[in-house]
């Protein structure tokens, strides 16, 4: 086969490696629609792109034709040296061929990359944007791998439309046409035989096919199970799992058994590839035997010329291999528009936080901090159906079940420059309280104020800069200190920087560091204690300086002495603002204005330390408990 006729072979060999399966799959109406819409910017482009690859495929069935030429005009039978200036001029014309051949593919592939990576790079960029604005909930709920496979698999998959299937199906629908023309003018005895044996050739490659099929879709889930593997035990608290209580042997032999059926399944489908290769080579051979056969009994006849015998014998490679394609198009079309359908599943997923038509930012909050009020508040978490989708959960379909109120009738007030604390037992609602005030949920009744405004009427991006909040396990991402710092206010200085460091009392330890503020956290700040994780978060919250502050369990989980040391620092970030603090440990609010105490969603107490105390109800017998736990005599076996 030629070396047009191997690059047909390879996009024949991908397209049968996809599942047939999406031949059965209803495409969503509107969505070809939609697929233009994302080319609109690039027509011209496309244009271009077409318009080229109808040159290319004009030049590949000139070329039998010039060498026909050369045969039976230049090379003519009786004279010694034939035509020579006929010969001449036609190679010339050949050479010429090839260099705008040349050319073109050159110019072809820089619009194919333009317009595929301009695609890949407007739909990412739209599906990152877009996940970005989806609540909470959403993150909740959804496979973290299955969001990267549609910002990879799918945006590449959706991608490959118009790259390489829509050049493929134009390319090979010309390239037959031409083909076919060219020869039923030369022969059309030898054009009939030739069509005669495309069902040598569609037939073993649909059998091939869908055995390929079936080992790319077992390869495929042994490569997702493997990279599960490694994406588990090579993250830091993997890891670490690993070596607290794993087995190093079976971690290895179950490595080693994933992996080894992945090599034979490799070997297999190297194997079958292979096979698809040779059949399509020895069909090809065969179909150039009869060929010959054929046109040579015509041409022994002097019904054909030689020349001619030759071009039909060039044209049969042309001809095969795209027609064979072109069998399996509709596989291909479908499969690149469900990649499509696919990544506009998630541009149609509507956030359930966003801004309202008529949201404006809040207000400046002048010093001392803003007035925080719960009026009435009754919440629930929101139904699968309403935050989520199935193809993100793995499952067939999304649990329409209504969950019930965790918030039921919550009223308080949290006045500027005042620190209300949240205790209770685990599950009261605490957390819940506190994420309604950045608006993480929107309350099912009642309403939410900052500052005296309604916060759905407000827009998200000001009131997330009025609220700063430090939780139980602060994240750091991968990055160093200074990045991860500036994450809370991109232009910060140096000088800034150190300030909030000194506000979290942890610069000193940084100073200490032989890279200082370049110093990389590791992943999720493993790298640093947790107390000292907690300052630099407590120093990004003081370099954001918000008159809000959320505190979720901030000192849960740390000993005795990194505690004293977020204490102090979160001392600092309290002083001049709103605060509402989430408190495992009642000792550490035991100054708060107000503490109000959480049992199942509703506030039970309400009053100073001092006063809970004297009630004698819930909030003592926590306290009561606590200092029972903490006694150093207490619960220690007798006689030891």
């Amino acid at each position: 086969m030629s070396a047009s006729g191997d690059l047909s072979g390879m996009r024949l060999a991908r397209s049968f490696r996809r599942d047939p399966g999406v031949t059965d799959h209803r495409l969503a109406p509107g969505t070809v629609r939609r697929v233009l819409s994302f080319a609109r910017p690039y027509r011209r482009l496309l244009l271009g792109f077409l318009g080229l690859v109808v040159v290319d495929a004009a030049i590949g069935a000139v070329n039998p034709l010039i060498f026909r030429a050369i045969i039976d005009d230049g090379v003519r039978p009786g004279a010694p040296h034939g035509d020579v200036g006929v010969v001449m001029a036609l190679a010339g014309v050949v050479a010429l061929l090839a260099v705008v051949a040349a050319l073109v593919s050159l110019v072809t592939r820089w619009l194919s990359a333009r317009v595929g990576e301009g695609l890949i790079y407007d739909m990412r960029a739209a599906v990152f944007g877009h996940i970005q604005r989806q609540p909470l909930a959403f993150f909740t709920r959804t496979q973290t791998g299955a969001l990267v496979s549609r910002l990879n698999n799918d945006v590449l998959g959706a991608q490959q439309a118009f790259t390489g299937t829509l050049s493929s199906v134009v390319s090979n629908v010309l390239s037959v046409a031409f083909v076919l023309v060219a020869m039923a003018a030369l022969s059309w005895q030898v054009t009939v035989v030739a069509l005669l044996l495309v069902p040598v050739f569609v037939i073993p490659a649909r059998l091939m096919g869908r055995r390929l099929v079936d080992i790319t879709r077992e390869s495929f889930g042994l490569n997702a199970e493997m990279n599960t593997i490694m994406n588990e035990r090579f993250n830091v608290a993997g890891a670490l799992l690993v070596k607290l209580f794993g087995d190093h042997a079976t971690e290895d032999t179950e490595f080693r058994s994933r992996a080894s059926r992945v090599r034979d399944i490799g070997i297999t489908s190297a194997l079958y590839g292979r096979i698809f290769f040779v059949s399509l080579t020895l069909v090809s051979s065969l179909g150039v035997a009869v060929t010959y056969g054929v046109g040579g009994r015509l041409a022994a006849d002097r019904a054909l010329a030689v020349g001619t015998l030759v071009a039909l014998t060039a044209y049969l490679s042309r001809l095969y291999g795209p027609l064979t394609a072109l069998s399996n198009v509709r596989v291909d079309v479908l499969t690149a528009l469900v990649s499509f359908e696919r990544v506009f599943e998630v541009l149609d997923l509507k956030p359930a936080i966003a801004d309202a038509p008529d949201a404006v930012p809040l207000p400046p909050v002048g010093p001392g901090g803003a007035r925080v009020r719960f009026l009435d508040v009754q919440f629930r978490y929101p139904a699968a159906t309403e935050v989520s989708l199935a193809s993100l959960e793995n499952t067939d379909r999304l649990s329409d079940v209504v969950p019930p109120d965790v918030l039921h009738g919550v009223s308080f007030t949290a006045e500027p420059g005042r620190t209300i604390a949240l205790v209770g037992p685990s599950g009261a609602g605490k957390t819940t309280i506190s994420q309604l005030v950045t608006r993480m949920y929107d309350v099912s009744a009642g309403r939410v104020e900052v500052a005296d405004r309604d916060v759905r009427s407000v827009t998200l991006g000001s009131l997330r800069d009025a609220v700063g909040v430090v939780t139980q396990d602060a994240h750091l991402f991968h990055d160093t200190l200074g990045a991860n710092l500036r994450y809370a206010r991109p232009g910060a200085t140096d000088d800034e920087l150190w300030a909030a460091l000194e506000g979290a009392h942890i610069a000193d330890l940084v100073r200490s560091l032989p890279e200082g503020l370049d110093t990389l956290v590791g992943d999720r700040g493993y790298r640093l204690s947790g107390g000292e994780k907690q300052r630099v978060a407590i120093a990004r919250l003081l370099l954001k300086n918000p008159p809000v502050v959320v505190l979720d369990e901030a000192t849960a989980h740390l000993d005795n002495e990194s505690e004293r040391a977020v204490q102090r620092a979160l001392a600092t970030a309290l002083t001049g603002r709103t605060a509402l603090v989430i408190a495992h440990r009642l000792s550490t609010v035991r100054h708060a204005d107000e503490i109000l105490v959480v049992v199942d969603g509703r506030i039970a107490e309400r009053g100073t330390h001092d006063e809970l105390l004297a009630l004698g109800g819930v909030y003592a017998e926590l306290s009561a408990t606590q200092l029972r736990q903490d006694d150093p005599e207490e619960g220690m076996v007798p006689g030891r």
